[in-house]
């Protein structure tokens, strides 16, 4: 008589894993979640997801372990199976803010983590990301609307809101062909705020409506780096030390470089409309 075997549980295996995955597939996986990684960091996201997107991804196609390091300007991936040690650096180069990409590839990881996507299908999904813009025509005219509301918040009058409308689309144009152009961000700030600050000075050197101090100031609000403070803060709160300043920093300079853009029109033109 054959005795029965105790029923032991056994470990599950994540959706879209394969056992016993050999060097080779190992090192496809690592690739896959430094290239999530990356295009994440390129794009705007958050550290703390950049690195729970590459853990989840690492475990859902066969891998035991996934260690991130993230730095200002680079990512180092670790992938730990069966005793293999796989070690990957990438370079990180800013993108630009797209939030299009950065959900395509948390979707991507969660149909693996699903099992609707295995790793050939999520290497031809990741592929095909490619960031969604706008036409650059709509984005001068969001923005002109958006800066000419503020306006009408801080207590500007029509004429002026429509010297903010001027002001700020067409700095928004000049930023969009300085950065088509691949200058510096800084040069592209500068002269956007030199520009946005001229028509706005201006206008109140023409005696364009009545209230010229809340249209100088509204007609530069396309130039506050926002979400880079909003990154930073985020990182540093989560323990990301490093990024979170070094996105700081970058956020103060360009803050710095959209003053200067500020005073030197003032300057040139003579007119201090915010004092």
């Amino acid at each position: 008589m054959t005795p029965t075997q105790p029923n032991v549980p056994q470990d599950r295996v994540p959706a879209g894993s394969e056992a016993g995955l050999e060097a080779a597939d190992q090192q496809e996986v690592t690739r896959l979640c430094v290239e999530s990684a990356v295009m994440l960091m390129q794009h705007g996201a958050e550290s703390t997801l950049v690195e729970s997107v590459a853990r989840r991804l690492g475990e859902a196609l066969g891998v035991e372990r996934i260690e991130v390091a993230i730095m200002a300007n680079a990512i180092t991936l670790t992938s730990l199976h069966e005793g293999r040690c796989i070690t990957t650096v990438r370079r990180i180069q800013d993108h630009g803010i797209n939030m299009h990409v950065v959900t395509e590839v948390q979707r991507a990881m969660l149909c693996v983590e699903e099992g609707s996507l295995d790793r050939a299908g999520y290497r031809k999904h990741l592929s095909e990301i490619h960031p969604y813009r706008y036409p650059r025509w709509l984005v001068v005219l969001g923005i002109g609307l958006s800066c000419a509301c503020f306006a009408r918040l801080a207590g500007a009058d029509l004429a002026s809101c429509g010297v903010v409308f001027v002001a700020s689309s067409v700095a928004m144009a000049v930023r969009q062909q300085v950065s088509a152009m691949h200058f510096n961000p800084f040069i592209a700030f500068f002269a956007s705020a030199f520009v946005a600050t001229s028509i706005a000075g201006w206008g109140a050197i023409l005696r364009i409506g009545a209230t010229p101090r809340p249209a100088m100031a509204a007609s530069v609000l396309l130039l506050v780096p926002g979400f880079p403070l909003i990154n930073a803060v985020s990182d540093m709160v989560k323990g990301y030390i490093n990024t979170g300043l070094s996105r700081g920093m970058m956020a103060i300079l360009l803050s710095l470089a959209t003053c200067g853009g500020i005073l030197l029109a003032m300057t040139a033109w003579k007119v201090w409309g915010w004092l």
